[in-house]
């Protein structure tokens, strides 16, 4: 059994420790807002925060997380997180939606280390999720509006 916390509770699963943790969240705990991208950890879209870290879900083995603290989308809270998902509210960020859950996980981690990015900070973190529709313009601007109403 593999112990961890997740989104505010302790889980235990019975699965192959190399098992990725993506596949434990989506089909042991069918917590399907993590999605599946590439496998590789290139395109972002398994982002999880893992003790409080960004972290891509895909290709870290469950046993990693043993006694670790891991936040998904579904359990998503905080100042930083509330900021992020109403800017992408009102600027409507999403098109097709898929690579989202991992944008604003990132977008969220970056908030939370760095409350006042600059253009080059939004690009260092959020250079590894990958949107398809190219959002990316929007991706930022929703950034710094939510960095901005946390300032002020």
């Amino acid at each position: 059994m593999i112990s961890f916390d997740l989104n505010g509770k302790q889980v235990s699963v019975d699965v192959p420790e190399d098992t990725p943790l993506l596949w434990v969240l989506r089909d042991e705990l069918r917590l399907t807002g993590t999605k599946y991208g590439c496998g590789i950890a290139q395109c972002g879209a398994c982002t999880v925060m893992l003790d409080g870290a960004a972290q891509r879900s895909c290709v870290t083995p469950v046993s990693s997380v043993e006694g670790s603290s891991v936040e998904t989308i579904e359990g998503l809270s905080g100042r930083e997180a509330t900021a992020v998902q109403d800017a992408w509210t009102q600027i409507d960020v999403p098109q097709c939606g898929w690579c989202q859950s991992g944008q604003v996980m990132s977008a969220t981690a970056l908030l939370r280390d760095t409350p006042k990015p600059s253009d080059a900070d939004i690009d260092a973190a959020m250079g590894g999720n990958v949107c398809r529709c190219a959002t990316y313009v929007r991706i930022r601007k929703a950034i710094h509006d939510a960095a901005d109403t946390l300032e002020g």
